[in-house]
């Protein structure tokens, strides 16, 4: 691990001012970027320490909804019962990530800052565009099994690997930040993520500096069916080959709303507005259904071993909706 300084942070305020210097990163559960250190994927000059600023609570806002703290780790999150009995899509999507162990230390923002899990990010002796921009992507014409088939470019087929995200984008969550000039945003958890196009390396929109302090989620859906499907290669402790992260309210037979989010296929979280549209207003049928995974993966593409994503995806699609809508 190369050597670096480290510095904790009394306030946010001090914490974005130390934050903002090139080489700099912040740490809280460390869960993702400890491991990137010891590898040498992550080299920061600097750490700064936000365990102790005041970011580990689930409040309620008064216009509705919950404001869940940067700092509130999975484990709380997932056990919390208002995000039980409101928001059931995101714990159990939370309880389908990582392990216990790691759930008690991993937090909220970090959560959705976690990086790739592509087998050539990580083998530093391979070309990779997102650890190191212009040297080539590995992955396209290599061992590319657990990537993306949805949202590549030329330069990058990485996924991005929560499962806590894809819920999140399914409820319309959006991010709370503060910057380093003291000013604060809110970005829709749809904005936040950047596709790779020629930049792999630039994976969200948040500046040098700027810290994640709450994700609020909107007032919950009433009468939503909610669902978090995860196919993977064993029960526990494995990202997602394909995930559905589904809320949906029902008229009768016909799809009242649906929102509709996957893991696994794509860069970001993934959510197409196409999908939901094939769905919505019409009769819960087998034929709907396949006209929402048309919809999908109109524009997927596989890169050989990751081929078989596009089937499953379409299955995986098909049978959430038919438990979400009780078809």
């Amino acid at each position: 691990m190369k050597q670096f300084t480290y510095e904790r942070a009394a306030s946010t305020e001090s914490a974005v001012a130390e934050g903002r210097g090139a080489g700099t990163k912040f740490i809280a559960g460390g869960t993702n970027l400890l491991d990137l250190m010891k590898l040498q994927i992550e080299t920061p000059d600097k750490l700064v320490d936000i365990t102790r600023l005041p970011l580990g609570e689930i409040t309620t806002r008064d216009e509705g909804g919950v404001s869940i703290g940067a700092l509130v780790p999975n484990s709380d999150l997932a056990a919390d019962p208002r995000i039980i009995a409101d928001y059931e899509v995101l714990s159990r999507a939370l309880l389908a990530g990582a392990s216990g162990q790691l759930r008690n230390k991993a937090t909220t923002g970090g959560n959705l800052l976690q990086r790739t899990r592509c087998y050539y990010f990580y083998d530093t002796a391979m070309p990779c565009n997102k650890r190191e921009p212009g040297t080539g992507c590995a992955a396209i014409g290599g061992v590319n099994r657990i990537l993306a088939v949805l949202g590549t470019s030329e330069k990058c087929i990485a996924t991005h690997p929560s499962d806590m995200a894809v819920a999140m984008r399914a409820l319309d969550a959006t991010v709370v930040t503060q910057k380093a000039d003291g000013d604060r945003r809110r970005i829709a958890i749809g904005d936040f993520y950047r596709l790779p196009g020629d930049t792999p390396e630039i994976e969200t929109v948040l500046e040098p500096g700027e810290l994640i302090t709450a994700v609020e989620l909107p007032a919950p859906v009433e009468g939503a069916r909610h669902l978090y499907r995860k196919v993977r290669d064993r029960a526990s402790y494995a990202f997602a080959l394909v995930s559905v992260a589904g809320v949906v309210t029902m008229d009768g037979n016909t799809v009242k709303t649906a929102a509709l989010a996957f893991g696994g296929l794509g860069p970001m979280p993934w959510r197409d507005p196409a999908v939901e549209a094939a769905i919505v207003g019409k009769a819960a049928t087998t034929a709907n259904f396949e006209a929402a995974a048309d919809a999908l993966l109109a524009d997927a593409k596989g890169f050989g071993t990751n081929d078989f994503k596009i089937p499953l995806a379409r299955r995986t699609l098909i049978a959430s909706l038919r438990e979400l809508t009780g078809a």
